[in-house]
């Protein structure tokens, strides 16, 4: 056409994970919770006022700002209200980068990252997830560094300490993703604190059970949030988005899914690995199975046919694998039976 920037029109777009249209389907391929957010975020929003629908937002989003202040025990201004974590991503790689500020992450990784890269048309600068990747990063020294942690889709997890040795060895940004944190033994938010140049990123997403909200948060020093808020939307996160503030002050039902997810994801590791499948120790709300009897492009196009969808990457290191969400004691059990007849079949996928 000749409208777009040369970068945009030579660039492919993020895949987001398949959304089927069918409700009796197995979906396990976008990492949401299975079970429904906290009754309090319902009652939320049963009495939403119409009114608010017709003004404009709280620019900043003091009223979850507020509760999520006193939940975590960080002062308000240490907070940015997003539009989902991948705003903070978008917010933050226009914030640093440019052509000549490139940014810096391991691969593999959040896909998002290097399409955000080449819609601002700087560089990206992609290392290798092995060895003493952590040290390379340091030494590239980006205006932004982005580590995943825990990590997508490999769901494993970086000691914060080591984060806390990278942030110290960078003289740009440390944007850590915790977008799964929920989930993992430990978070960097006490980095917060002791670095400016450190910024944590939270979802709503997966813990909260609010994938369809759209809403996330970056937790840095005031100075950094100020910054920030130069270059996020003027109204990014909607009225009805601050039901998310009656999500976070319901610690008891958060902490309560979230064990019951891990739970369940151990049973699920488990089950993959007596049906020989190689599974890490994972956590996240997810496993990355390693397919040892047949491909997993096969095996993900079989669970297709049976309406059981998990999520296959055609990546360099992914091509054997498939990430499947943790879903339901029942979603599981099918997903187990299915599988287990697919590898039984004489005509293995190949």
């Amino acid at each position: 056409m000749g409208y777009f920037r040369d970068c945009i029109e030579q660039m492919e777009g993020y895949t987001p994970g398949f959304q089927p249209k069918a409700a009796d389907v197995v979906k396990l391929n976008t990492n949401e919770n299975p079970y429904p957010p906290s009754p309090r975020v319902l009652e939320v929003l049963r009495r939403f006022p119409p009114e608010r629908l017709r003004r404009y937002p709280e620019p900043l989003g003091d009223t979850f700002r507020a509760a999520a202040s006193s939940v975590l025990g960080i002062s308000p201004e240490n907070i940015l209200c997003t539009n989902g974590g991948d705003e903070l991503l978008a917010v933050c790689t226009r914030a640093f980068c440019d052509a000549r500020r490139p940014m810096a992450y391991p691969q593999p990784t959040y896909s998002l990252y290097p399409v955000l890269a080449k819609i601002q048309g700087c560089p990206a600068v992609e290392i290798p997830r092995e060895g003493d990747w952590l040290g390379e990063l340091a030494c590239i020294n980006a205006p932004l560094t982005i580590v995943c942690n825990p990590n997508a889709p490999t769901s494993d997890f970086v000691p914060v300490e080591q984060l806390d040795r990278l942030a110290s060895a960078l003289s740009g940004v440390l944007l850590i993703d915790e977008a799964y944190a929920d989930f993992a033994p430990d978070n960097a938010l006490r980095l917060v604190a002791k670095h400016d140049n450190v910024i944590v990123l939270r979802s709503f997403s997966k813990g909260y059970s609010l994938a369809g909200l759209r809403f996330g948060f970056g937790v840095a020093q005031p100075a950094m949030i100020e910054g920030l808020i130069k270059v996020k939307d003027s109204y990014n996160v909607d009225a009805v988005a601050a039901a998310a503030a009656a999500a976070i002050t319901d610690q008891p039902y958060f902490r309560a899914n979230v064990e019951r997810i891990v739970q369940e994801r151990t049973r699920l590791t488990e089950s993959l690995r007596l049906l020989g499948f190689e599974v890490p120790d994972s956590q996240t709300n997810f496993v990355l199975a390693r397919c040892l009897n047949g491909s997993a492009e096969g095996i993900y196009k079989a669970l297709v046919e049976k309406n059981i969808y998990v999520r296959y990457f055609p990546l360099p290191g992914l091509y054997d694998k498939l990430r499947i969400t943790v879903g339901t004691p029942e979603q599981n059990k099918i997903l187990v039976t299915a599988l287990r007849e697919i590898l039984s079949q004489k005509g293995k996928p190949v």
